[in-house]
């Protein structure tokens, strides 16, 4: 990839929303710029939400560009009203800080420096907006705002309409923030481009333009699309809540099955947005899986390359170790570190103390409905313990895998993790 053609390469992937004057960008990008984007703080993790803008300026990157990672530790503490439907609880000082420190580790992992690349810079507008006095704020930010622009604003109507909630001057402040992140790093690191979710355009316009008032520069915004399933509802949640990028919130095993059930009808589409795969492979992989009987492979080389990219090389092949494990119900061969992700959040799995039988763990587990049922189940072998048919009741100290694990599974597929605790 060029930079001469990167517009087009983004844009064929469907990961331009909006661009500010195209063709302007598209001459400005002929020489390499340096461009931002910014993460709040608002977990002490980033989840899969975030991968498309932080993959957005790696491959800003690769083109020749710098990218800067902006880390909110000042907008943070406020938080952004962007068609958030209530006011958000402000978290401590102490806290933000410490997610900041969390995001900033995520985000040097996911922007590696690379020889013959220009270096990542992180920032945290923290060191700008914590020497700033209110006076100061008013007088050189705020007076160059208007309210009636900023009222007219969707993201603002939209809460000024419901009298239940409105807005805090607190909240109704944070596009002034965020704008002038854009100006200070305008003029530190001479940034000209500010990428964001679609929702950020209107915070971008008006860095944009506090940018040109305060510097006389001229510097440009582009959003990226929200990514939505195909049946239009937001990607990136599941029952259990967000898919983190952080290996102790949402093990690596998890995450790659997360993807591997991506739809038929999204995977090439998300091929295109988080892989670097070129399209044209992208395009040969769909052509070859739509005459392909059973399986698809797109949505293994999905979970394989993200997986891969979030979490390394030797965490990949753990997750697709553990999975043909199980598919196989080879799970004597799982590690001790394979079950701890397992329990975390891989399979149904459930504590237990003091001793106990088969039968009471299959209707606790809810593998069986009765007790009667769960004896039935043990004498016609539909019940296997660690990956031996078992028809006694019995279970041993032997029993326990690494001292503290039990996996059952009922038939083929309906596995539960007991751990003692």
């Amino acid at each position: 990839m060029t930079h001469l053609h990167l517009l087009d390469e983004l844009t064929q992937r469907g990961l331009v929303a909006q661009m500010s004057d195209p063709a302007a960008l598209r001459d400005h990008l002929a020489t390499a710029r340096t461009l931002y984007c910014g993460f709040d703080p608002t977990a002490g993790s980033l989840h899969i939400g975030h991968l498309v803008p932080l993959l957005m300026l790696r491959r800003f990157q690769l083109a020749g560009h710098t990218p800067v990672a902006l880390v909110g530790g000042a907008t943070g503490l406020i938080g952004d009203p962007s068609f958030k439907a209530t006011e958000r609880s402000l978290n401590s000082a102490d806290t933000v800080q410490g997610w900041v420190a969390s995001l900033s580790a995520q985000i040097k992992a996911l922007l590696p420096a690379s020889d013959g690349l220009a270096a990542p810079v992180l920032v945290n507008n923290a060191d700008w907006m914590g020497q700033m006095s209110a006076l100061d704020f008013l007088r050189d930010i705020g007076k160059h705002f208007s309210v009636n622009a900023m009222l007219a604003r969707e993201s603002v109507r939209q809460r000024l309409a419901r009298p239940d909630q409105g807005i805090s001057f607190t909240e109704f402040s944070y596009a002034l923030l965020q704008s002038q992140d854009f100006a200070v790093l305008s003029q530190r690191l001479g940034c000209t481009l500010q990428i964001g979710g679609n929702d950020q355009w209107g915070n971008i316009t008006s860095g944009m333009d506090l940018t040109r008032r305060l510097h006389q520069t001229q510097v440009h915004g582009m959003t990226l699309p929200l990514i939505t399933k195909a049946d239009g509802t937001k990607f990136g949640k599941t029952e259990g809540g967000a898919i983190w990028l952080d290996p102790a919130l949402t093990s690596p095993y998890a995450f790659h099955q997360f993807w591997l059930g991506t739809a038929d009808e999204d995977v090439y589409r998300f091929l295109r947005y988080y892989s670097f795969m070129p399209l044209a492979a992208i395009r040969e992989l769909e052509v070859e899986d739509a005459g392909r009987q059973g399986r698809k492979q797109a949505q293994q080389v999905l979970a394989d390359e993200l997986t891969e990219l979030v979490h390394g090389k030797g965490a990949l092949a753990a997750a697709r170790r553990i999975g043909e494990l199980l598919f196989r119900g080879d799970v004597a061969r799982l590690g001790e570190s394979d079950l701890a992700q397992l329990a975390q959040d891989g399979l149904p799995s459930s504590p237990i103390e003091g001793e106990t039988d088969l039968v009471t763990l299959l209707v606790e587990c809810g593998l069986a409905n009765s007790r009667r049922i769960a004896r039935e189940l043990l004498a016609a072998g539909a019940i296997s313990l660690n990956g031996g048919i078992r028809q006694d009741e019995q279970v041993t100290d032997g029993d326990w895998l690494f001292g503290r694990y039990l996996l059952l599974r009922r038939g083929k597929k309906q596995y539960h993790l007991v751990i003692r605790s």
